[in-house]
């Protein structure tokens, strides 16, 4: 039996109702004109103020999110930690505000979180968002080399002293922050920032950990070009390496707008430049590697490349990580054989989560054979307990 077919040990931690709601679940998912109209549908009635927050609640919500508050999440992240080994990142999920209001209140989020995992073993990273702590067009302005006026630099070193706020915390009581990408004509000025950061807070090992998306081609040669830069000016590289998330809005950009598109060709090149990256940072020193994967075989990759560089299994500088509520499969059979493994934790109140839980089903309905995956397992597990 190949690691990630052990049903038992994946879907352990699930009773027999969370079992048939997840097979109800993906089996929905896996319907695409569906998915289109269930989230038309859902945003309409958030709009409209439809009493329909019960049903997201005890549908998609509780599969894909830990709760409404970091304290909801409490029971999750103890049972996943002490009956399955597998660790939580707390992801406050809340998108697109854009009021300096919001942004503070991000901030205080953020930092309760790092004071949470320094009391918690099984929440070892806080993660965040840029545009959590800045506007979305104040990034892109700055990434396209724009002038700012006077107001927007004001706003600006506010956003630079939220980050710097943020990674204070984190130093001081040892807590690594793992800063999530964006869309690409914004990302520019996110990773200038968080590379400045790395420089002053990676000097011993790596606090700040920026994030690349490996759908697009142009990563594998920024991440060289970084390391160059962490070589001379001698800091530590921090890097949570995933595939992507914007793909359709991506293309649609750059037709729009009649720029090359900055995403991959096909899923192949994908794939291969996802696993050049993952092979590129286990072969440097002075690097960690949060390898945030659904797939199997950039998994097993990673794990042939520990054996080959003598990576202990538990080594803090490699960390596996999935989804909540997605491929409990890799993650619990990793956590079983002693790797670091953390669930990425979603919580926000219900309307607030929601374009976040309909890009998580969209992004299933995308990628082939995932959820088709997630069915047979769950139907495997569904016979073995009948048996």
């Amino acid at each position: 039996m190949k690691l990630f077919d052990n049903t038992e040990v994946a879907f352990a931690l699930k009773s027999d109702s969370q079992l048939e709601r997840a097979y109800f679940l993906f089996k929905m998912i896996q319907n695409q004109p569906m998915v289109r109209i269930g989230s038309a549908v859902t945003n309409f009635a958030l709009k409209a103020h439809l009493p329909i927050e019960g049903l997201i609640r005890s549908t998609v919500f509780d599969h894909f999110c830990g709760g409404v508050t970091e304290e909801d999440c409490l029971p999750i992240i103890d049972n996943m930690h002490t009956n399955g080994n597998v660790h939580s990142v707390l992801d406050y999920s809340v998108e697109g505000k854009d009021k300096e209001v919001s942004f503070d209140g991000a901030l205080k989020i953020i930092l309760k979180i790092v004071d949470f995992c320094e009391e918690k073993k099984s929440i070892p990273f806080a993660v965040f968002k840029p545009s959590g702590f800045g506007r979305f067009g104040l990034y892109q302005k700055i990434s396209e080399g724009k002038e700012l006026t006077k107001d927007e630099e004001a706003e600006w070193e506010r956003v630079l002293n939220r980050f710097h706020t943020v990674c204070k915390a984190a130093l001081k009581k040892d807590v690594p922050l793992l800063i999530d990408a964006e869309e690409s004509w914004m990302q520019k000025a996110a990773d200038d920032l968080i590379e400045s950061l790395m420089e002053t807070y990676n000097k011993e090992k790596a606090i700040v950990f920026n994030t690349l998306q490996m759908y697009r081609h142009d990563r594998m040669e920024y991440l060289k070009e970084l390391r160059s830069r962490a070589h001379q000016k001698g800091f530590y590289i921090g890097m949570k390496v995933v595939r992507g998330a914007y793909m359709e809005k991506e293309r649609e950009r750059a037709e729009e707008k009649g720029y090359p598109s900055p995403i991959c060709e096909n899923k192949e090149a994908t794939d291969l430049n996802y696993d050049e990256a993952i092979k590129y940072m286990m072969e440097h020193p002075r690097m960690a590697l949060f390898a945030g994967t659904h797939n199997e075989e950039s998994s097993y990759l990673v794990m042939d490349l520990a054996k080959k560089y003598g990576i202990k299994e538990n080594d803090k500088r490699l960390w596996f990580g999935q989804l909540f509520g997605m491929s409990d499969h890799i993650s619990y059979n990793l956590a079983n054989q002693g790797y670091n493994v953390a669930k990425y934790l979603p919580f926000g109140p219900v309307r607030d989560v929601m374009p976040y839980l309909i890009r998580r089903a969209e992004e299933n309905t995308s990628v082939a054979g995932q959820t088709s995956r997630e069915l047979n397992l769950l139907k495997t597990e569904r016979k073995r307990r009948k048996l």
